[in-house]
């Protein structure tokens, strides 16, 4: 039986635009050049079982009747995936960054698997660099950092891979594939009556929507009045996100900045421990500060907080897809005091933790699976072309993905920083930061629109800035 997208994985190919891409990457910063092009080629023919959305590319159901299907059946042209260029001298962290930034901003092929990877060369002091993207539809970021990791070596020997015995997906028949679309669509209307009894008691945590005045009211009426889809649970009450205007809100262009550093994990711990705090709370504050000092030198910063959006992964079963929960708080960029600012994310964040204790935040999942398939592109790119075109859902996104303590290897060179990149778009935000822990860093990726933030690199360098005031 061939493995179909499910409806979230889906909505990640639906909207993409010319400007709006889906794609996650990380960049991967070797202690020398002794890795080669047919080196790569040679470790993922090896591993290629390891990584299965590697191999696999789309299969469009007839009519669009339907989400489309992953299909192994053909092999994979690791010429066309496996790509290489080397920077001008002297090669340079900025010149590195802008390189991946030109890189980042292209959307991939559909018609092949979803995914490319460049070696670097002519990085400054005799490093080089492995940059690799993967289509949303096919990973999320816990299952990217996954993947990468089959790849790479604990020890400068790569180990053996025993070759795999499990079969190739395919994707059903046309036919196959058609009456299951037709299956899906009459059920249609269940789910979307599903979709709107789970989601009626929980409008205040649903971007945009929870915006609007009286919102929190009436979800906390109804959930009171013993709501058919409510759990019957009592929710911890979630404050009114007012998004305020920043200048990395609205619409974005299809350029992209990038910018990258390393904050030490021992100093992010020995904050966490002496507040009573978590890693995420101090990597919130760190970059509520930043953005404070960036927005200030501009002469922009909003009377209001910022509105963040806190994408996690609860995918337990890969095979499922994409599981992908959205929380959103307030950044208090406000708030003149660090200390103060940390406690208040703090606080935030242990309200979310509770509301999703009891009932995960599953509306994003929910809402993708109560559209037919046959109709699920069209809405949704007016859905999002319409939250863009009124109110912003949020003012930027922060992403904290845990990582290996330990140093790892490709082909024996040792990966100095492992620095994420991930989406942003038009609802979302003009920035997204993405921080990654590796071997005792916190590996931080900030990715921009190019015309919005020009001056990316202050931002990471405000982050230490923060760091160091904490």
């Amino acid at each position: 039986m061939g493995r179909q997208l499910s409806a979230l994985d889906a909505q990640f190919l639906n909207f993409e635009t010319a400007t709006n891409v889906a794609h996650i990457a990380s960049l991967a910063v070797l202690e020398d050049a002794s890795v080669t092009r047919a080196g790569i080629i040679g470790l993922l023919r090896s591993r290629l079982h390891l990584a299965p959305p590697l191999k696999r590319r789309l299969v469009r159901v007839p009519f669009g009747l339907d989400h489309p299907y992953w299909d192994e059946s053909q092999d994979v042209d690791f010429d066309y995936h496996v790509r290489e260029l080397a920077l001008p001298a002297p090669g340079d962290d900025h010149q590195l960054a802008e390189q991946v930034a030109r890189l980042h901003a292209r959307r991939l092929d559909r018609h092949r698997p979803l995914w490319e990877m460049y070696l670097i060369h002519g990085l400054q002091g005799g490093r080089s660099a492995v940059y690799t993207k993967v289509h949303h539809a096919a990973i999320d970021g816990i299952a990217g950092a996954e993947v990468l990791a089959t790849l790479m070596d604990v020890t400068p020997e790569p180990r053996e891979v025993p070759p795999s015995e499990e079969p190739s997906v395919r994707a059903p028949e046309p036919a196959i594939m058609l009456s299951r679309g037709v299956e899906r669509f009459l059920d249609s209307p269940q789910a979307l009556l599903r979709f709107v009894a789970g989601a009626i008691p929980r409008l205040d945590e649903i971007p945009v929507v929870s915006q609007i005045p009286g919102t929190g009211m009436v979800s906390r009426f109804i959930r009171g009045a013993g709501w058919p889809g409510d759990t019957g649970s009592v929710l911890p009450d979630l404050p009114r996100l007012t998004v305020p205007a920043t200048p990395f809100s609205g619409p974005i262009s299809p350029h992209r900045r990038f910018a990258f550093g390393r904050l030490p994990l021992d100093e992010v711990k020995k904050i966490k421990n002496e507040r009573g705090v978590t890693v995420n709370d101090v990597v919130l504050a760190v970059a509520a500060t930043a953005l404070r000092r960036w927005l200030s030198k501009r002469d922009e910063l909003p009377v209001e907080p910022l509105v963040v959006g806190i994408p996690f992964s609860s995918n337990v079963r890969p095979e499922l897809g994409n599981q992908v929960l959205l929380a959103t708080t307030t950044l208090p960029t406000d708030v003149a005091d660090p200390e103060t600012r940390l406690r208040m994310i703090s606080a935030n964040m242990a309200t979310v933790k509770e509301r999703f204790s009891v009932a995960p935040a599953r509306w994003l999942l929910d809402f993708s699976q109560a559209m037919p398939a046959a109709l699920s592109g069209l809405a949704d790119r007016a859905a999002f072309r319409l939250a863009s075109g009124t109110v912003s859902a949020m003012n930027l996104m922060v992403s904290n993905v845990p990582g290996p303590q330990l140093p790892l290897y490709i082909l024996g060179s040792r990966i100095v920083a492992h620095y994420p990149l991930s989406v942003i778009t038009d609802v979302s935000g003009g920035m997204n930061i993405t921080v990654f822990s590796y071997d005792g860093f916190l590996d931080v990726g900030i990715v921009v629109d190019r015309e919005m933030v020009p001056d990316v690199w202050d931002v990471i360098d405000y982050m230490r800035d923060a760091l160091a005031e904490l």
